[in-house]
């Protein structure tokens, strides 16, 4: 057991030895999209899945301090569409056409993807770059073919998904609590 938690903390030391830079730019990029109205659209599968629901109750409803919510859409929640879509234009669609439907110039597209190779996610970066929305994404391992799609992103260095995930939950609380401090005066 002792082996399992010195892991995760190293996975995580490791990650802001390597990423500390492109974590604060992540910040001050969601924080100013936020200060100007737009909205934070958050997508991944599985537990990545889990990860966006709970990213975007973190930031609609409050983390640590009392504020107003702030506007953020986990795409990952609503079955009719997950479904329809998947349906009618594939699973590879389910992301990217809500991305097509939400999505707004000076928006944000977070995709969370441990192995960075999650064809929906990519799919849904593209169509976020195509419109105007900023793109971060959240990945593992060596980041896949993510790493490339997305305008920053922050990489995860492990092949132990269940570490990889502990650390992607860090780190969007990091964000959380960041973006908090600076926004609670609005």
């Amino acid at each position: 057991m002792n082996n399992q938690f010195k892991e995760s903390a190293e996975v995580k030391i490791n990650f802001i030895q390597n990423n500390e830079e492109n974590l604060k730019k992540s910040i001050e990029i969601i924080k100013n999209s936020l200060k100007n109205g737009n909205k934070i659209l958050i997508c991944g599968n599985g537990g990545s899945a889990a990860d966006a629901q709970h990213f975007a109750a973190e930031i609609v409803g409050r983390f640590k301090l009392e504020r107003r919510g702030f506007p953020a859409i986990a795409l990952t929640t609503d079955t009719s569409i997950l479904t329809a879509i998947g349906n009618d234009y594939g699973f590879e669609k389910i992301f990217e056409r809500q991305v097509e439907s939400l999505g707004n110039d000076g928006d944000i597209l977070v995709g969370i993807s441990t192995s960075g190779n999650s064809e929906n996610v990519i799919k849904a970066i593209e169509k976020a770059k195509e419109m105007g929305l900023y793109t971060i994404a959240l990945l593992g391992k060596d980041g896949g073919k993510l790493k490339d799609c997305a305008d920053l992103s922050l990489i995860v260095n492990s092949n132990n998904t269940p570490r990889i995930q502990e650390c992607h939950l860090t780190i969007y609380h990091v964000i959380c609590e960041e973006v908090e401090k600076e926004l609670v005066k609005l």
